[in-house]
C-alpha cells in the first residue's frame, strides 16, 4: 500500500514562493490563476498486512511527528492499494 502525503503551509502563513509563482504566471498572461501555494509531497510504501484503519493511524502519526511542522504547516493524505 502507498500513502501519498501532501504538506503545505497553513493559509495564515505567508507563502512567498507561491506568491512569486502566482505573480509570474499573471505577468505571463495566465488569466485564470488566482493563487498558488507550494508544498512538499511524500510517497510512503507500507506493508499491506494491516487493516486500513491501522494504516491511516500510522500515516497520521508519521505525518504529524516527522513530516510536518505543526506551527506553520498542515497535511492531507490519501491511500492507494
Amino acid at each position: 500500500m502507498k500513502a501519498h502525503v501532501y504538506v503545505t503551509l497553513k493559509r495564515t502563513v505567508l507563502d512567498a514562493q507561491g506568491k512569486t509563482v502566482a505573480d509570474a504566471l499573471q505577468r505571463m498572461n495566465y488569466k485564470g490563476v488566482t493563487d498558488v501555494r507550494q508544498g512538499k509531497y511524500f510517497c510512503i510504501e507500507l506493508e499491506d498486512n494491516k487493516d486500513v484503519a491501522a494504516i491511516r493511524c500510522e500515516v497520521e502519526r508519521i505525518a504529524s511527528e516527522v513530516l510536518v511542522n505543526p506551527v506553520i504547516e498542515e497535511y492531507t493524505f490519501r491511500l492507494e492499494s
